[in-house]
């Protein structure tokens, strides 16, 4: 299990707009290019999920977030420099991003990701990388690697071998900021 290995490995995937599953600060993870629209095709093809429902991009720093995003209000940017839990935000705007991740009212959803072999892997591809759990659409998310579903896993392209032991049971936090910067948690 050599990080830098398993890091060229998905680069080599990811470059050629393939599907990767690999372990996050959160939950397992399906993921590809952000910004390759029929990449990002493929995984709701493997996950049987509607194109409305979109998906969280993963972003290694806020240098790459305020590349991705028009305007960060200052609140978010306090907010994100406090928090140790990982969290997502949703984010009106997005730039340079595939179409088929935002939303009808032109946002999207971006975390800072807090997990090494993640960031290294996002600065490598210096692109964001789509991270949804490892599920069929509407079915339990795995906590663990061994509970993930042969559909899925025949589904992608290659499967990161690091960290298939741990436990992983909580998905992040995803918050939206009002008008007026109130926090609205869509999940806690």
């Amino acid at each position: 299990m050599n990080p830098k290995k398993e890091i060229d490995k998905s680069l080599d995937i990811l470059n050629k707009g393939g599907v990767i599953l690999y372990p996050t600060d959160t939950v397992w993870g399906i993921g590809c290019d952000a910004t390759n629209c029929e990449a990002v095709k493929k995984i709701y093809e493997i996950k049987k999920r509607t194109d409305k429902k979109t998906m969280i991009c993963l972003v290694s720093s806020i240098e790459m977030l305020k590349k991705h995003v028009q305007n960060i209000p200052s609140i978010i940017l306090n907010f994100l420099n406090k928090t140790s839990k990982p969290t997502t935000i949703i984010y009106k705007n997005p730039l340079n991003i595939s179409k088929n991740l935002i939303s009808d009212d032109n946002s999207i959803a971006i975390r800072v990701v807090n997990n090494l072999f993640c960031q290294n892997l996002i600065d490598s591809l210096n692109k964001p990388l789509v991270s949804t759990s490892a599920n069929l659409s509407g079915k339990k998310t795995p906590t663990e690697f061994k509970e993930i579903k042969n559909d899925i896993l025949k589904g992608v392209d290659y499967v990161v071998n690091l960290n298939k032991d741990l436990v992983c049971n909580k998905a992040s936090s995803i918050v939206k900021f009002g008008e007026n910067g109130e926090k609205i948690f869509l999940r806690s």
